[in-house]
């Protein structure tokens, strides 16, 4: 997989998921990077389906292409189940932020 989803990001939503103080600009630009990633890898995984849909049609393709792109596909679909997983744990872990916040001590 020559494209790589940023690191650093999934280990600050796993951070602030895992209880690390985060300010509200910090919830809600992670929120944006997370949107952004799983569109990324939704796109990338779309772009590789369509690669092994023509290669599985195309009698000339390579039994290593195919399983190439098939390993791409399934390193995908791993990596936009994380980022989602980790974007709605993200947005659970926000609300319960915000209710802190606003709830009198």
């Amino acid at each position: 997989m020559t494209e790589t989803p940023d690191l650093a990001l999934l280990d600050r939503l796993r951070a602030v998921i895992a209880d690390t103080p985060a300010t509200e600009a910090e919830l809600r630009t992670l929120s944006e990077q997370a949107d952004g990633l799983v569109r990324v890898l939704g796109a990338q995984l779309d772009g590789s389906e369509r690669r092994l849909d023509g290669l599985t049609a195309d009698p000339e393709s390579s039994l290593a292409e195919i399983a190439g792109e098939l390993h791409r596909v399934d390193a995908l679909r791993m990596r936009l189940g994380e980022a989602r997983s980790l974007l709605a744990d993200l947005e659970s872990r926000a609300r319960e932020l915000r209710s802190a916040w606003v709830r009198p001590s």
